[in-house]
């Protein structure tokens, strides 16, 4: 049994559910130590928009009979924060953004029902970065999110209360979407762990769902636990075309990884890259070699074209027509740097096949590497994290000393929702100078969970242990 109330909040999900079968902890004591919590840290962090702590404690009562009259699900009693950009049957979804402050779903998503079918409890939805845009987490609807390591950083975005809600011990599963490293960004910049899946592995709510460079995903305080929400949520939906009928099962213990061949670079070919990444992600591949890994340098064949054109993309995408209509009907309700962006938009901007087009000669150069190489690491992002008030006009944000794009230019994520097809994670590799952490991500093949998992695995037990009573936290 944890020695201490914050011990119990950061417990992992996997941990909960040991203490649960051994009458040891019930989910009644988890769930009143988690809301605590949260009274204490968001009023900090500001991560959790609407809560229903009232249903959450009849929820964990009716886990514990489930307990105790041996008819537990998988995930019975786990708390689950749920990002404000996904369907809950009776809950509202408002995207961070007034316009939708009276969108409440019909049904849920299919990655939440089955999370809900298998005994997870939504307390509360996390806080977006508004309509789900931005890399920094603020919104008219909710405000501006704090990174818990360091409060004058953002957590990430767009899943940014799911990221900085982990790190606080304000819930022990949180979910996210991605669809240019939402869940990465904010794995990475709370020093939690986060996996985008393939394209159609995790069943999804419509319009992502059609969207082949977006995915859903969980985020959780170790790979282990990504472990278990993905043997809940991933196969085939008959509500979504585009999901995959192939459903790996995905590994609950760790297994060796000597003589996995490891490909990796620090900058993808032309990111600037901040000191404390370079050091945090050699020190990773260090211990990658120590493990008996193969490991080596590549180069690829990318450049800023990537970017240029990943944001068309966005323009054209659910997302950006979403924007487009909120600025169009209602711009006094749309902060003034996303009525910049629409504004900006050139009325003449090319169409999607220039996007395919890049899409085809990077999967072409990455195949290409992979040929040789069971999985890709770099960084997740090319900062630790980015202020928690950065404008995405900042015209002097410089990395290393390089003037880059204020938006695009510190992320290494959305590289792979253009290769869509291939599962990648992200994973704490240490921690910046400022408190702040940083995150390596870990490429597979397309359709190639497992690799990429087992990686993380390994990756994670033989590196430092983070959030556990002995391990690193949050200061606050």
């Amino acid at each position: 049994m944890p020695s201490s109330e914050p011990d119990l909040c950061y417990l992992t999900a996997s941990e909960a559910l040991k203490l649960f079968a051994k009458r040891d902890l019930s989910p009644v004591e988890l769930m009143q130590a988690i809301l605590r919590r949260i009274e204490f840290a968001n009023p900090k962090v500001n991560a959790l928009g609407d809560c229903f702590f009232d249903e959450a404690i009849a929820g964990a009562r009716r886990a514990e009979a489930r307990w105790i009259d041996g008819t537990a699900r998988p995930l019975e009693g786990i708390p689950l924060a749920v990002k404000d950009a996904q369907h809950v049957a009776g809950q509202r979804t408002t995207y961070g953004s007034p316009l939708y402050r009276e969108n409440f779903a019909q049904v849920s998503d299919p990655m939440i029902a089955r999370l809900e079918a298998a005994g997870a409890i939504i307390h509360a939805r996390t806080t977006v970065s508004e309509l789900c845009i931005s890399g920094v987490c603020f919104s008219t609807m909710w405000g501006r999110t704090c990174n818990p390591w360091n409060l004058t950083y953002s957590p990430g975005g767009s899943s940014g209360g799911s990221g900085a809600a982990l790190a606080a011990g304000m819930t022990t599963l949180a979910t996210g979407t991605d669809m240019g490293g939402s869940i990465r960004i904010p794995a990475s910049a709370c020093g939690v762990v986060g996996f985008k899946p393939p394209h159609g592995r995790n069943p999804d709510g419509p319009l992502l769902n059609v969207d082949r460079f977006g995915a859903c995903g969980p985020l959780a305080r170790c790979a282990l636990d990504i472990c278990l929400v993905q043997n809940v949520v991933a196969g085939q939906d008959p509500g979504d075309h585009d999901s995959l009928r192939e459903k790996p099962r995905y590994p609950e213990s760790l297994e060796e990884i000597a003589g996995l061949r490891v490909a990796w670079s620090l900058d993808l070919g032309y990111r600037a890259v901040h000191p404390d990444v370079q050091v945090n992600t050699e020190r990773a591949i260090a211990l990658l070699r120590d493990l008996g890994c193969r490991v080596e340098a590549v180069e690829l064949n990318w450049n800023e074209e990537i970017d240029r054109l990943a944001s068309d993309w966005y323009r054209l995408a659910p997302a950006g027509h979403m924007l487009a209509s909120a600025v169009a009907q209602a711009p006094d309700l749309v902060s003034a740097e996303l009525v910049r962006m629409v504004r900006s938009w050139p009325a003449d901007a090319p169409g999607i096949t220039p996007v395919l087009a890049l899409v085809h000669r990077m999967a072409r150069d990455f195949a290409n590497v992979m040929a040789r190489h069971d999985v890709f690491v770099c960084p997740t992002m090319s900062v630790p994290a980015v202020r928690a008030d950065q404008s995405m006009w900042d015209e002097n944000f410089e990395i290393a000393g390089k003037k880059v794009d204020p938006e695009f230019g510190y992320s290494m994520t959305h590289q792979f929702n253009l290769l869509g097809n291939c599962p990648v994670i992200s994973v704490p590799s240490g921690l910046s100078r400022d408190g702040a952490p940083t995150g390596i991500q870990i490429v597979g093949r397309p359709f190639d969970d497992l690799a990429v998992i087992r990686a993380a695995l390994a990756f994670e037990a033989a590196g430092k242990v983070w959030y556990s009573g002995s391990g690193l936290r949050p200061k606050f």
